[in-house]
């Protein structure tokens, strides 16, 4: 008999990634000005929080379609900080290079794990 050992959320890497990303994105959004973070330093948070969030509630869903909804909508968000947001705010000179390469090392692992775990659940959707 084949045993399924449930994986807890917070025992996810791609999950434990997108905790990481927050992390940093909130270093940076702390160190902005009042009125960089009320320009840009809000959406910025958001979007960044929004990876993990959409992760959970995908992870939360029983159909892979629905799950793959969330982890889509998780991959738009990351997109929407890591290739729009944290350049903005380094074109802008508003964050120290050594934050933006923490960010981006981070965003890199994520990226390629977001990825094979949509992948995955797709092609786990015969096993349920």
């Amino acid at each position: 008999m084949m045993e399924n050992k449930y994986i807890s959320l917070r025992d996810l890497e791609v999950y434990k990634l997108a905790r990481e990303l927050s992390k940093v994105g909130w270093e940076i959004y702390e160190d902005l000005s009042w009125q960089d973070k009320k320009i840009v330093g809000g959406q910025f948070i958001r979007a960044v929080d929004s990876v993990g969030v959409n992760i959970a509630k995908g992870y939360g869903r029983f159909h892979y379609l629905d799950k793959i909804k969330f982890y889509y909508n998780s991959r738009g968000f990351f997109n929407e900080c890591d290739s729009h947001w944290i350049e903005l705010l380094k074109e802008r000179e508003k964050i120290e290079s050594k934050r933006y390469e923490e960010f981006k090392t981070v965003a890199e692992k994520l990226s390629f794990k977001l990825n094979n775990f949509i992948n995955s659940t797709y092609k786990a959707k015969n096993l349920c």
